[in-house]
């Protein structure tokens, strides 16, 4: 079963810069189309971004232009650039499947504040 770990997160100024990880174990990692969620204090889990198994990738118009991200499939890892944060995106942050369908894993908490 894929179970996906999630680290990175922190505490960080607006305007900063963090990057998430999320490795996933399992050997057919790479035929996953990933995506990244948060779920933001008193508010539902929300998609974010996606990038399939080659190099395409959404954003959700929340994140666009700021986040970035990206994967490597031979470390089973995919990766959130996130740029000029702000307040709004402190959140859990988690990873997994487009569908949502696999074990969640714990999420990596970013606090943006001054």
């Amino acid at each position: 079963q894929v179970q996906f770990v999630e680290s990175g997160g922190g505490l960080v100024q607006p305007g900063g810069s963090l990057r998430l990880s999320c490795v996933a174990s399992g050997s057919i990692f790479s035929i996953y189309t990933m995506a990244w969620y948060r779920r933001a204090p008193g508010k539902q889990r929300e998609w974010i971004a996606t990038i399939v198994s080659g190099s395409t990738t959404m954003y959700a118009d929340s994140v666009k232009g700021r986040f970035t991200v990206s994967r490597d499939n031979a470390k089973r890892t995919v990766y959130l650039q996130m740029n000029s944060l702000k307040a709004d995106d402190t959140a859990v942050y988690y990873c997994n499947t487009i569908q949502g369908d696999k074990t969640w894993g714990q999420g990596t908490q970013v606090t943006v504040s001054s």
